[in-house]
């Protein structure tokens, strides 16, 4: 059965980005050069290391990601912006972004379109899942879109990577969600990373 899946680096107390994040440095204080390096280490520093958990996580049929991972732009969308990947975004999928604001869709390279949807979080959902068909959706990030499906009851399956330090403060992944039940299903620790999978067996809202 298809999953709704979420993937999410994390430092080890949690926080998936730094405080005073800005075009310039979209992860903000995040321990290095503010554009996520160091969270992301595992996956572009040691790659083949990782491949299983890299290429599961590119193995969605459609994405959902908030707009402050689409971009830095806010309010009306008046100024030409098309995300942080260039022309050939990594998806090459269906993305919904989670926006207050209309946007015709917007199809780029190498087999992604960007649906800008205004009408809250289950209806992305739903036409998520409509473009993946008999595929998984991922809520791709970030910790803040992914802690509101988690508070809904929206998640079958949690796969977080662990980076080995700190950040103290900044966005953090589980904030505001209620209590969950969560079942272990994998770990593998890597050199720069800790890869966990849980199933998610309840809480949030319950609504699935």
């Amino acid at each position: 059965m298809p999953k709704v899946t979420c993937d999410l680096s994390i430092s080890v107390d949690g926080y998936s980005a730094g405080h005073s994040q800005t075009e310039q440095r979209p992860f903000g204080d995040d321990g290095s050069d503010g554009w996520g390096n160091r969270l992301h280490a595992w996956m572009f520093d040691t790659p083949d290391e990782n491949r299983v958990e890299i290429e599961r996580m590119a193995s969605a049929k459609a994405f959902i990601i908030g707009r402050n991972m689409f971009g830095p732009v806010r309010g009306q969308w008046d100024r030409a912006w098309n995300g942080w990947w260039g022309d050939n975004p990594p998806f090459h999928t269906p993305v919904f972004v989670l926006t207050h604001y209309p946007r015709d869709a917007q199809t780029m390279a190498g087999g992604t379109t960007f649906h800008f949807v205004t009408d809250g979080i289950e209806v992305a959902l739903r036409e998520a899942r409509k473009a993946a068909g008999d595929g998984d959706v991922s809520i791709h990030g970030g910790a803040t879109t992914i802690n509101q499906y988690l508070a809904a009851g929206l998640v079958d399956e949690l796969r977080l990577h662990i980076a080995p330090f700190t950040l103290g403060a900044g966005t953090r992944l589980f904030d505001g969600v209620p209590p969950l039940n969560l079942e272990q299903i994998e770990s593998r620790a890597a050199s720069a990373v800790t890869h966990v999978t849980y199933r998610v067996l309840g809480g949030g809202d319950e609504r699935k």
